[in-house]
């Protein structure tokens, strides 16, 4: 997958090509392509003057990086066990089933990426799915169309349920 350099080179340069901003010129690359591609981190090491191994170890570190390409939009479900308990595993499995993706996996239209965590630190609204950072609290299988609708619109997201 070929991405414009010239892209990477305007978040290198709005970080002043600052070692210390690493972590941070990478979520705004991230943010712009939606994964750290390759060419990007060897740009990054290159620009930056540390060696490439150095940008790839943070890249892997940091559970908010990735390195295969995600969806726009993260959806990420709580299956730890107060989650579990009130029904994590079924919105997985619900979720799985109306994106046609395994947690891991990206939507054919690159849109969602579902993911599963073991605690969002949130445990009396579980079962808990996040969208992009926006809590969802007990959640339930018959809200999450709802929930995906508004996304799939690029509609104002808010939990009003």
């Amino acid at each position: 997958m070929g991405i414009e350099l010239a892209q990477v080179d305007t978040i290198i340069d709005k970080h002043h090509a600052d070692q210390r901003a690493l972590i941070s010129l990478l979520l705004d690359i991230q943010d712009q392509f939606y994964f750290l591609p390759q060419e990007a981190l060897e740009r990054v090491a290159d620009k930056v003057g540390v060696p490439s191994v150095q940008v790839y170890q943070v890249a892997r570190f940091y559970k908010a990086f990735s390195l295969k390409p995600r969806g726009k939009h993260l959806l990420t479900v709580c299956v730890g066990t107060a989650c579990h308990v009130r029904g994590g595993e079924r919105l997985v499995d619900q979720l799985s089933r109306v994106l046609a993706v395994a947690p891991g996996e990206t939507t054919d239209d690159k849109l969602f990426t579902l993911q599963t965590v073991n605690c969002l630190g949130c445990c009396a609204l579980g079962p808990v799915m996040v969208v992009d950072g926006t809590y969802y609290g007990k959640m339930s299988a018959t809200k999450i169309d709802k929930v995906l609708s508004k996304y799939r619109n690029g509609e104002e997201v808010a939990d009003d349920d």
